[in-house]
């Protein structure tokens, strides 16, 4: 079997609204074989700069479009794979952006190499943790804290045992940032976990004393309340509270998340499988794993995501939960793929068809398809 060829597909919603919900467009990418064996993934990062990425001509032996390595190859050979576009785009590679297009394609060689032999990815990567995997209902922040209350109390009826609030407007306040946790809190009622992520809004000084304040509503974890680039006030936090530090989604590769674990001494291991893909990320649960850390996934996007980090969570020994969002807003999630997938009392279903197990709308692709 050979790669014939790649696409890398920006789909977008017609209004795009300025709010951190990365639902509302998404780079997928297809990789297309001369067995007529056709693997998807997905992306979720500036997309048409990653389209470029992956598309673009070649320039010289270590700087070439991801698509011109890859036609002609055996797209089983996946590690091979991976090191052949890290080495021969290394000067756009390494970190961001390169890794972030090369995550969209390790996803859809692992899905071409589950169809080809008829078994399900986490299968491949020799897992099998579970049957099903709990999942925490992912929200941002109501407008105000008796609107985020309400999304709370919503959740819970719907079964959820676990959920999380983020983004605006946490940090414009100190009073109203203990409000929204307060009234979550109140949502959700005593029994469940709630987990905060505060998207990047303090300094360490501040968000110490945030995680001492939330202390008092038993939250799970704190999430990403500093810049990502702030190992050293990570470290702080970690030392200074008792409450979980979470992060990572903004991390690429294992050197970086070596940086977050060691330096930034967190608690949960945060892996976007569209922004690392399966090859890395199996690495870098490992690594946690040697670490005595507990792993969750990171995804806000669609469908593809979920299911990606569904198949990553049952072949690793230290997965803790799984990201399901449930924004509640119009985003591409329910409309790009055949599948639409639903939590039951908070559980996801581990997935069981060959490859991912997820397969594109192609009607709806082609309907929101922009580029």
């Amino acid at each position: 079997m050979k790669i014939t060829n790649v696409e890398a597909i920006y789909v977008r919603l017609p209004e795009v609204k300025a709010q951190t919900d990365s639902g509302q467009d998404a780079l997928i990418v297809k990789i297309h074989t001369d067995a007529g064996i056709t693997g998807i993934g997905e992306v979720d990062s500036a997309p048409l700069a990653v389209k470029h990425v992956i598309e673009g001509p070649y320039s010289h032996t270590i700087c070439t479009g991801l698509k011109h390595v890859l036609i002609g190859e055996d797209p089983f050979r996946i590690e091979y794979l991976w090191q052949k576009m890290y080495e021969q785009n290394i000067y756009v590679g390494r970190r961001g952006i390169a890794i972030h297009a090369m995550a969209g394609i390790d996803l859809a060689l692992w899905d071409i190499k589950g169809k080809a032999l008829g078994l399900p990815v986490w299968s491949l990567l020799g897992g099998g943790f579970h049957t099903r995997m709990r999942c925490y209902a992912s929200s941002l922040f109501g407008r105000t804290p008796k609107e985020t209350g309400e999304i709370a109390r919503r959740l819970r009826d719907q079964g959820f045992t676990a959920a999380k609030f983020g983004w605006s407007p946490m940090g414009e306040s100190e009073k109203q940032d203990i409000e929204l946790v307060a009234e979550a809190r109140r949502g959700l009622g005593d029994d469940a976990d709630l987990m905060i992520d505060a998207g990047l809004v303090w300094d360490a000084r501040t968000a110490i004393k945030r995680a001492r304040a939330f202390e008092d509503y038993n939250i799970f974890w704190l999430e990403e309340p500093l810049h990502p680039d702030d190992y050293d006030g990570y470290r702080k936090l970690s030392e200074a509270t008792n409450v979980h530090v979470a992060a990572g989604e903004h991390e690429s590769n294992r050197l970086s998340f070596i940086e977050l674990m060691d330096r930034g001494r967190i608690d949960i291991v945060q892996v976007d499988l569209t922004r690392c893909g399966l090859t890395e990320a199996m690495k870098i649960a490992s690594l946690a794993h040697d670490r005595r850390l507990k792993l969750a996934n990171h995804g806000f996007t669609t469908y593809i995501n979920v299911m990606a980090a569904l198949h990553w969570l049952n072949s690793v020994p230290n997965a803790l939960i799984a990201e399901f969002v449930v924004q509640e807003s119009t985003t591409l999630r329910e409309m790009i793929t055949r599948q639409k997938l639903r939590a039951k009392d908070g559980y996801l279903e581990m997935p069981g068809e060959p490859g991912l197990g997820i397969e594109l709308d192609d009607e709806q692709v082609n309907r929101f398809r922009v580029a």
